[in-house]
């Protein structure tokens, strides 16, 4: 076993794409329901703000379960490890919330974009260490891993 499978363990990931799975469909509900307009001044920028926000944590969301479904590739052996860490399958950039104006949501609102912030940081941190113990292997098997993902 790699230290990257170690590191993250088919127990870790499928309660990382539960988690996932789980805030995407809370923040899918809240984005829909109306609750938001309910509970805020009829503010244009605010609501224009609400609008963006809620990109963000979609995109954010999307990352973190498209990353999270290719290290379960990569753990079911769908994926070889040259495969998974192709830059393509990389976790993608997600924009930051602008904080000012999300501490003027609802707090349910605020609970869904802090969420989604902390989830794709912690998988951000996961990532950076799973590339790390990557390049820290020995040099062949480095190389013999970038030829992988070549093809």
């Amino acid at each position: 076993m790699t230290e990257a499978k170690a590191l993250l363990t088919p127990k870790l990931l499928d309660a990382l794409y539960t988690e996932a799975m789980v805030l995407a469909d809370e923040a899918r509900s809240y984005f829909e329901s109306g609750r938001f307009h309910e509970d805020c001044d009829a503010d244009a920028t605010l609501s224009v703000s609400f609008s963006c926000e809620s990109l963000k944590v979609t995109t954010r969301l999307m990352h973190c379960i498209a990353w999270l479904l290719n290290q379960k590739a990569l753990h079911s052996g769908e994926l070889s490890e040259g495969e998974a860490w192709n830059h393509d399958r990389a976790l993608g950039y997600a924009a930051a919330s602008d904080g000012p104006m999300v501490e003027r949501f609802p707090v349910e609102a605020q609970q869904i974009v802090m969420a989604s912030e902390e989830l794709f940081q912690r998988l951000q941190r996961l990532s950076a260490r799973l590339e790390r113990d990557m390049e820290d292997e020995p040099a062949v098997l480095n190389m013999l891993r970038r030829l992988q993902s070549s093809f």
